[in-house]
């Protein structure tokens, strides 16, 4: 068996880096496809050396541009790489232009797409990761979930329940694994000074640092935080914007607010380890600060990580001045509310989600059920109906009573659940989907 892993960006390299890992001490044979969309050495190579991975076996090298024309270009590299390397399934992971190009790509080869990170959604169509991560999971055979949440927005979907694995979220194998790495690097040390009340903030989603007004709100509310020390790694263009419209020069004056360079990852994965708490307008962010325990602020108006708000973890603020600043000073002097957001549980799993993601693509291979036949029957019409289960059955044990039939929601008084085999479906209603061979 032969595992094509497409990456493009830091996030994709840091939460494939654990199954990158697995795959390897298996000894399984695999194939690491970098797009080069984060394409300089700071943003790029350095990730690999850092994380202590090996460098990829090709480099498509697409840079930056129009999302169209980077798509393209990934799409006609990716598509030689994989008729050239044959892999029996390509994994990709999260909702970049990478994950996009490398789904079509394998899914038009009839070769199984594995989507780590698969089910997320936001519900705003404005946001390219949104379309991407949707579409991506059009193509997708195996979707590698990190929660029901994520699972049951699948289903909703159209998708099979047989093809959904919840696994967790490699986030919290990458943070274990990277921390170890970080301390033991005594040259890595965080921008902070003894017993200062830090927090970190990260900035650079379009729809905030494009806006004035909403770039003005947040600027002025982290003006008005003077009782914190605020650590910023300005991302270039956010620097660009900011000059802009006239507000760089009032974060240089405050001085409590320290604006750095952007940071190597494993610097920022012990910097908000050590912070009070974190703002941001980022999505991996909000998983990795309830992973280390670290309250999470964040300047947005949705997120496609409910969970870690629900959880107790994670607050969103949009980009409201008067709402930043009274959440940030609640969370300051409600110590109690302080310690429930560092303990708020996990909901992405216990860092275990690269072993159970490679036991489920070795289970299948074994079994012969990675490929991806051309239909040998006559299929017809799927039928679907709801019905409410009055027997003391689980799913598995529903659907060998009843042969064809396919128990794919759940709804259980108000709330739905993700048809796991052992489930009891006693006094629940399902919906049902049947599809009968035309003999």
């Amino acid at each position: 068996m032969k595992i094509a892993f497409i990456i493009g960006t830091r996030p994709e390299i840091i939460k494939m880096s654990p199954l990158i890992d697995e795959v390897e001490q298996r000894g399984i044979d695999h194939v690491l496809i970098h797009t080069g969309q984060h394409y300089d050495y700071e943003m790029s190579q350095q990730f690999f050396t850092e994380l202590e991975l090996k460098k990829p076996h090709y480099n498509i090298g697409v840079g930056s541009g129009a999302h169209g024309k980077q798509t393209a270009i990934m799409i006609d590299g990716i598509e030689e790489v994989i008729l050239s390397e044959t892999p029996d399934i390509v994994l990709v992971e999260g909702d970049t232009n990478a994950v996009l190009a490398g789904a079509l790509v394998a899914a038009k080869l009839h070769i199984p797409v594995g989507h780590v990170e698969a089910g997320l959604r936001s519900y705003d169509k404005t946001m390219p990761e949104e379309i991407n991560r949707m579409m991506a999971d059009v193509c997708t055979q195996l979707y590698f979930v990190p929660t029901e949440t994520a699972a049951i927005n699948l289903l909703f979907e159209g998708v099979s329940p047989k093809n959904i694995f919840v696994t967790g979220n490699t986030v919290v194998d990458a943070c274990q694994r990277n921390l170890k790495i970080a301390r033991k690097n005594p040259e890595l040390q965080p921008k902070i000074g003894s017993g200062e009340k830090v927090l970190t903030l990260t900035l650079h989603r379009a729809e905030n640092v494009d806006h004035p007004e909403r770039l003005e709100n947040i600027i002025n509310s982290l003006l008005i935080l003077e009782d914190l020390t605020i650590v910023f790694p300005v991302h270039p263009r956010t620097v660009k914007n900011l000059q802009e419209f006239g507000l760089l020069e009032k974060l240089e004056k405050a001085p409590h607010i320290k604006m750095i360079k952007p940071i190597g990852y494993l610097e920022f994965l012990l910097l908000i380890s050590e912070s009070q708490m974190v703002m941001t307008d980022s999505g991996g962010i909000q998983e990795e600060a309830i992973t280390i325990n670290v309250p999470c602020i964040t300047l947005r108006y949705n997120t496609e990580r409910p969970e870690t708000v629900e959880a107790g973890g994670n607050i969103l603020v949009g980009t409201d001045q008067q709402k930043i600043v009274s959440s940030v000073r609640t969370i300051l002097k409600d110590k109690d509310l302080h310690q429930a957001m560092k303990d708020a549980p996990n909901p992405y799993g216990d860092g275990t989600a690269s072993k159970k993601i490679v036991n489920i693509i070795q289970d299948l291979e074994s079994k012969g059920q990675l490929k991806i036949e051309i239909p040998g029957s006559i299929m017809g019409n799927i039928t679907t109906k709801l019905v409410k289960v009055a027997e003391d059955l689980t799913v598995s044990e529903f659907e060998k009573k009843y042969l064809g039939q396919t128990v794919k929601i759940v709804f259980s008084g108000e709330k739905t659940e993700f048809p796991r085999v052992d489930l009891n479906l006693k006094g629940k209603i399902v919906l049902l989907s049947t599809q009968k061979a035309i003999t």
